[in-house]
């Protein structure tokens, strides 16, 4: 398949432009890509489709997400959510403790169906639902390939239901990176989710380890979301997050540290010594009213920085501005956050990902994966090679999105997402939220 006649941004090393540029795609890769006329003569038996055009680039990439949390757009809580561990228990754990094994599927359905709208072509999950957690990874990847969107998933591990369930969210996380391992698809992929320190005793930790000794070293945690849980572990354990972490051997270059809003330059240093990349969640962290993790700092001490949404938005777009504008604000300097927040999106983000994957995401070159996206944008300022990221800032957003196509597929096309029916997904959702509403 050929798509021609689109302005490409390829982010790929050279920062290939291309204003009338086509992209050949054999089977799941990117086989060429250049100037229309040269791509459609050099391939001339391939099927062509003429993007009118359209900007093309790689698709977004979200490096950390909530599924569990869909239903609460919109959704009233009755009790206090005035501080963070209130936000946790009356809002977050209330919900995820409702939540059946088809609430699971519609959850996932509905959040990839959106991302793909928004051109989020990957997103890396971290689930939740103490109640119905045998087979939930199973289930988010059932509807990942029910909707076409490549994902990454674990299940957060956490004390405070109980030792039976908390055995029961080890194994689901074994169980579902050993499928994973064995069926070695990039679509689907698995990390060893653990919720955060102040919710796990040293003997569920030891526990996690034990289960992935011989499997894997990728974990997935939330590190210092809030300066509680710091407080907590220094408490308990005498010493910050970060080293507790590092003892138990959970702190490698499989691992993702989500947040980190409250920890120290010494804990940014054990980060950096092995490899951990840290994601920021901007808008998730504002809302919350945690703080902002000094993200100038981690990027001064040479962490790799990607970008996430918490599950606030599924829009990356949006997500990239918000971003720009709060480094900003916090370390009172205009010139902090632009260039940062790019790199984030378009440079870190398609090498964490890729980290997990046999070939590349995040570029249009030869050998990655054809995870596309197209935009009808009609900019009234020159875009070219030198300013596509100020346009991706300030006039791209996902709401501008035409097609998404991921592993060399149409999963929308025209604004219409192809493989499943959202009118009735979307229905389903619907009444299943008010259903759980009226339990809290």
């Amino acid at each position: 398949m050929i798509i021609k006649n689109c302005l490409i941004i390829t982010n790929d090393e050279n920062n290939s432009f291309y204003e009338n540029g086509a992209v050949y795609i054999k089977d799941k890769l990117i086989e060429d890509v250049g100037n229309s006329s040269d791509i459609v003569n050099k391939y001339e038996d391939e099927e062509v489709i003429d993007f009118e055009g359209k900007l093309l680039m790689p698709g977004m990439i979200c490096a950390h997400s909530h599924i569990y949390s869909a239903y609460a757009r919109g959704m009233g809580v009755s009790k206090p959510t005035d501080n963070f561990f209130n936000v946790l228990e009356n809002q977050w754990w209330a919900l995820d403790r409702q939540l059946t094994t088809e609430d699971v599927r519609l959850n996932a359905l509905t959040t990839y169906m959106e991302s793909i709208a928004n051109g989020v072509t990957t997103v890396i999950d971290h689930h939740s639902g103490p109640n119905s957690v045998e087979n939930s990874l199973f289930t988010l990847g059932e509807a990942a390939k029910e909707v076409g969107i490549r994902t990454n998933l674990c299940y957060e591990l956490s004390d405070r239901d109980g030792k039976e369930i908390r055995d029961k969210e080890i194994k689901e996380n074994i169980d579902w990176i050993k499928h994973c391992q064995k069926e070695d698809d990039d679509m689907l992929r698995g990390l060893f989710g653990l919720h955060a320190s102040f919710t796990l005793s040293d003997e569920s930790l030891e526990k996690a380890v034990k289960a992935m000794d011989g499997v894997y070293d990728g974990y997935h945690v939330h590190i210092a979301e809030g300066i509680e849980d710091q407080w907590d572990c220094q408490r308990k354990y005498g010493k910050r997050i970060v080293e507790r972490l590092e003892d138990f051997g959970i702190i490698t270059e499989n691992t993702l540290a989500i947040h980190c809003v409250h920890i120290n330059g010494r804990e940014m240093d054990i980060l950096k010594e092995h490899n951990t990349p840290v994601i920021f969640n901007p808008e998730s962290n504002m809302n919350n009213a945690v703080g902002v993790p000094p993200v100038n700092r981690f990027i001064e001490k040479g962490l790799k920085v990607g970008l996430g949404t918490d599950a606030y938005t599924n829009d990356m777009f949006e997500s990239m501005k918000v971003a720009n504008i709060i480094q900003a604000h916090n370390t009172q300097d205009p010139t902090k956050g632009f260039a940062e927040t790019l790199d984030m999106q378009f440079k870190n983000n398609p090498e964490i990902v890729s980290h997990f994957l046999n070939h590349e995401v995040g570029r249009i070159k030869k050998g990655a994966y054809a995870d596309l996206i197209s935009f009808k944008y009609d900019p009234y300022t020159p875009l070219n090679e030198n300013n596509w990221g100020g346009h991706s800032l300030f006039g791209l957003t996902g709401r501008l999105v035409n097609d998404t196509i991921i592993n060399g597929e149409f999963v929308m096309r025209d604004k219409i997402i192809t493989k499943v029916d959202q009118a009735k997904i979307h229905a389903d959702s619907r009444q299943r939220a008010e259903k759980i509403w009226s339990k809290l």
